[in-house]
Formats: C-alpha cells, sequence, structure tokens
C-alpha cells in the first residue's frame, strides 16, 4: 500500500540503528537509540500559502534526509513503521 502524505508532509522510513556498540556490545532493543536519519518514501504536493499557491518541497522521494528525535508521527502501515513528518522537521538533506 502507498502513502500519499498531504500538504506540506513528508513519509520517512527511518534507517536501521546499530545492534552493537563500538566496542561489540549488543544491545536490547530498549537500549537503542532511534536514528534520526531516513530515506523518503513519498511527498505531499507542498504548502498552500493564504493566496492560494504552493510552495514546492526541497526533498524528493529517494533523498536521505535528518530530522529530530521527536519530529513527526510514528505509524505502522503494512508491519512496516513509518514516519510522518512535516517540512520544516527536515533538518539536511544527505548526498
Amino acid at each position: 500500500m502507498k502513502v500519499v502524505p498531504l500538504g506540506d508532509k513528508l513519509v520517512v522510513k527511518r534507517l536501521e540503528s546499530n545492534d552493537k556498540t563500538t566496542g561489540g556490545i549488543l544491545l536490547p532493543d530498549a537500549a537503542r537509540q532511534k536514528p534520526q536519519q531516513g530515506r523518503v518514501l513519498s511527498v505531499g504536493d507542498g504548502l498552500m500559502l493564504p493566496d492560494g499557491k504552493r510552495i514546492a518541497h526541497e526533498v524528493n522521494e529517494g533523498d536521505r534526509v535528518v530530522f529530530g528525535s521527536y519530529a513527526g508521527y510514528e505509524v505502522t502501515i503494512d508491519d512496516e513503521k513509518l514516519l510522518i513528518l512535516s517540512a520544516h522537521d527536515v533538518l539536511a538533506i544527505l548526498r
């Protein structure tokens, strides 16, 4: 199922977190930090201005992005955890 975000929203899949420390210790799920990077799966139409015009997104599908720790809403669709973010929650695009 494809998730189509509305307006200035993006659908992002978080990148996998490390399950080991640099010293080789295995971390349980509760001790792992959620990654702050992800891959953009789909983008909305853009931000609607009061005059009815839209501002296009700076990110595209497939871009790797960085976002804040508590940014967006986590949803599960078809047993896959996705993150729905506003465009202003994206801090950078990694190229």
